[in-house]
């Protein structure tokens, strides 16, 4: 009896984490790739501008939104050197969310003598969306 109820607790748990994932994954079908522009320093409004300037020593993630655009930015803290450069890897919507995924390249042989500190942030430009962003 107690190796039936056992079994039984054993097929239920599988069962349950099965539509667990099953679930989780449906929360991130792509429906559309979003249209994007990358803003150099002189682009970005005033106030990211500043708040950019506020956090750009230690890495971040943030958003901002002017109700006609939504900026995603992502810094990714002081760095030893420059040189550095960042992609945009995917930006997509999902039904949840916008979901962003970046990435930073290191500087080239050259830069890697240069001892001047940089802080490299991207800020992406996008449709505004009423949605959370989740960076990856």
């Amino acid at each position: 009896m107690g190796k039936r109820i056992l079994v039984w607790l054993l097929c239920l748990g599988t069962l349950l984490g099965l539509c667990g994932c099953s679930l989780m994954s449906t929360q991130e079908v792509k429906l559309r790739d979003l249209d994007f522009t990358i803003l150099g320093e002189e682009l970005v409004p005033g106030e990211l501008a500043t708040m950019i300037e506020e956090r750009k020593a230690e890495a971040f993630k943030m958003t901002y939104s002017d109700n006609e655009n939504l900026y995603i930015c992502v810094g990714y803290g002081q760095q030893e050197t420059g040189g550095y450069s960042i992609t945009v890897d995917e930006l997509y919507l999902t039904e949840e969310a916008v979901y962003v995924q970046t990435t930073l390249l290191g500087p080239d042989v050259a830069e890697k003598g240069n001892r001047t500190p940089s802080y490299p942030y991207i800020v992406i430009k996008t449709e505004y969306l009423d949605q959370p962003v989740i960076c990856k």
